[in-house]
């Protein structure tokens, strides 16, 4: 078994990420392992870097534990360079601010834990595969944890410049933009196609294409997904107002939104488990967010891909 740590210098807190490697270098010196530890360069670079490891072992029979040291971005960069690899299980140590995918399997802490990360086992989970359009530009990959347009989308573009404020960050952060985009309440204009040939259309609050629970920090928008189900879960929030949804959100938030009454028979949100889903932007283009990354688009296909890889489950 050889033992690799992909890390994004920039993730979270400096502190962290020192007591980070500092619990690193004892978990792996009392179990006798040794590893290699790589330092991000730039947006892509742990993808390219995870792509080539895996081509270098490729036929080799080694297995491979390959873990992404940041946040839910970084999870994504290693994902995309190892798919494939049957050779690879993938584990996730957060030192972002959202860390989203974990809450899937437990606590920020348990993954924290070094000496449970280098030896716990390892589980399948579902992956979203995307293929997007926008002019010429095609750009095609996997997503692990969730999509967002819309809303949460405009969220997340608000959060990354909220972030940059002095002693503004994490949870506060993301309240803070949510509190903005709720002003200009600024969703999205789409056509939706579903895998059973039915659409909808026109103007959202927000749409999530999700395989996990959880985006934002915590906030568990889409509770009924789950990670080795071979679906999708979409949940469509349409154009609520302002005041319906600040007292939504709590719930929206908990997860327990979709038992409040009315929420499924007045159309407020429409929830549904896919295999595939289509979505075009009814004007010019459309914001996609890609578990934090965030492009322009005109056209997405989404599709579930079942047992797409091994997690190494340490929650």
């Amino acid at each position: 078994m050889k033992y690799f740590f992909v890390m994004n210098p920039g993730s979270g807190k400096k502190k962290n990420r020192r007591r980070f490697l500092d619990e690193l270098e004892r978990a792996a010196a009392e179990l006798g392992i040794k590893y290699r530890l790589y330092f991000t360069k730039a947006a892509g670079d742990g993808e390219r870097y995870v792509r080539e490891l895996c081509a270098e072992y490729a036929g080799s029979g080694e297995a491979l534990r390959i873990y992404a040291c940041g946040g839910d971005g970084t999870i994504n960069e290693v994902v995309n360079g190892a798919f494939g690899c049957d050779n690879v299980e993938i584990g996730a140590v957060p030192l972002g601010t959202g860390n989203d995918y974990i809450r899937n399997y437990g606590k920020a802490s348990e993954f924290l834990d070094m000496k449970k990360q280098l030896t716990a086992p390892s589980v399948l989970s579902d992956l979203i595969r995307y293929r997007a359009e926008y002019g010429d530009d095609v750009k095609e990959g996997y997503c692990a944890n969730m999509f967002n347009i819309g809303f949460d989308c405009n969220v997340v573009d608000m959060t990354a410049r909220v972030k940059r404020w002095p002693l503004v960050g994490g949870t506060l952060a993301y309240m803070i933009s949510v509190a903005i985009i709720l002003i200009k309440k600024k969703g999205a204009d789409l056509r939706i196609l579903y895998s059973d040939g039915s659409e909808a259309g026109g103007k959202i609050l927000l749409i999530a294409i999700a395989n996990g629970c959880y985006c934002g920090g915590g906030v568990k928008g889409v509770p009924y997904s789950k990670l080795d189900d071979g679906f999708m879960d979409v949940s469509v929030v349409n154009d609520i107002s302002r005041r319906f949804f600040v007292t939504l959100f709590p719930s929206y938030s908990k997860g327990t939104h979709m038992e409040k009454a009315g929420i499924i028979k007045n159309n407020v949100i429409k929830y549904t488990k896919e295999k595939t889903l289509t979505v075009i932007a009814n004007g010019d283009s459309l914001r996609l967010c890609t578990d934090g990354e965030i492009t322009t688009q005109k056209l997405v296909e989404f599709e579930a891909v079942a047992d797409a890889f091994r997690f190494i489950d340490a929650g």
